[in-house]
């Protein structure tokens, strides 16, 4: 597997990975630091490497620093697969294996955070430290406690159709309903701008993304958090924007604790995506958290 330099595609410092016949867009910013390891940078779903601009422009002043687009998001290929945490979490451990070379400190967004506490977890040879930001992923007692009623079972029933989850694609993928659902969840407002819609409206564009966005109906549910927990043996930083809509950031972080004690969390007045509301605040944070791992 070697690295391709496909310059038309790419932002500055992009490159592309050839991995098992896909193309793995990533960036690397930086120098390597002998007193600490390199960060990896994982995006949230339906975002990309460009999620994490704001932070890789100052971190870069500390580490060396990598940031990945997962397959089937980004500019990373969208070939017709079935999207798994198990896939990504294979696609990042042998993405630090091959070419970063040495383990890292892992930090991942809502999705990519639950990639990255599979590799972390799953993979312990991979990294260093672990840091999640809103991350995503269901607990076991939460999983049990949340059987679908025939209501739910019939949305779902028609959105494994694909008709319908095209559809849905179709609708979810126009710029002002990107804007509108940032709106939601960004609780800086601020922060949503027209480069942020075009950041996450361009990929939605490429041959396969609407395979992929079907996919999320098809995939088997994945091992649960807790469980990634018990097999967790590296020191953990949580960083919560407490402003999230889409999850109870206090009762998730009580039971981040209840298995896995041993952690740092900060809760922020930020929404689901801290690192591109409140940068400066999360670069300080994870500058202080990972110079010491």
């Amino acid at each position: 597997m070697q690295t391709v330099d496909l310059s038309s595609n790419t932002s500055p410092n992009g490159q592309y990975w050839q991995w098992k016949g896909h193309n793995i867009y990533y960036v690397q910013a930086g120098k390597q630091q002998s007193n600490h390891p390199p960060l990896l940078l994982i995006h949230g779903f339906g975002a990309s490497t460009d999620h994490w601009q704001k932070n890789i422009a100052q971190l870069q002043e500390h580490f060396e620093v990598w940031a990945i687009d997962l397959l089937g998001f980004g500019r990373s290929g969208k070939p017709e697969l079935q999207y798994s945490g198990d896939l990504w979490r294979d696609q990042l451990k042998d993405f630090i294996t091959e070419i970063i070379g040495q383990p890292v400190v892992l930090a991942g967004n809502s999705l990519g955070g639950y990639a990255a506490l599979c590799v972390a977890s799953q993979c312990p040879e991979t990294s260093k430290g672990l840091i999640l930001l809103n991350s995503a992923g269901p607990f076991s007692d939460t999983q049990k406690a949340s059987k679908p009623n025939i209501i739910q079972k019939t949305i779902r029933s028609v959105l494994l159709q694909p008709w319908a989850s095209n559809l849905l694609f179709q609708y979810m993928r126009r710029p002002k309903n990107i804007r509108k659902t940032l709106n939601k969840v960004y609780y800086n407002q601020e922060a949503v701008t027209d480069k942020l819609v075009d950041d996450i409206h361009r990929p939605s564009c490429d041959p396969g993304a609407a395979q992929v966005f079907a996919s999320v109906f098809k995939t088997p549910q994945g091992e649960t958090v807790d469980k990634l927990l018990e097999q967790l043996s590296h020191p953990l930083l949580m960083l919560w924007g407490e402003k999230d809509p889409w999850m109870n950031t206090q009762e998730r972080g009580e039971k981040y604790r209840q298995y896995y004690p041993n952690l740092t969390e900060h809760y922020l007045e930020a929404g689901h995506c801290p690192h591109d509301e409140i940068p400066d605040r999360i670069n300080q944070l994870i500058k202080d958290w990972a110079t010491k791992q």
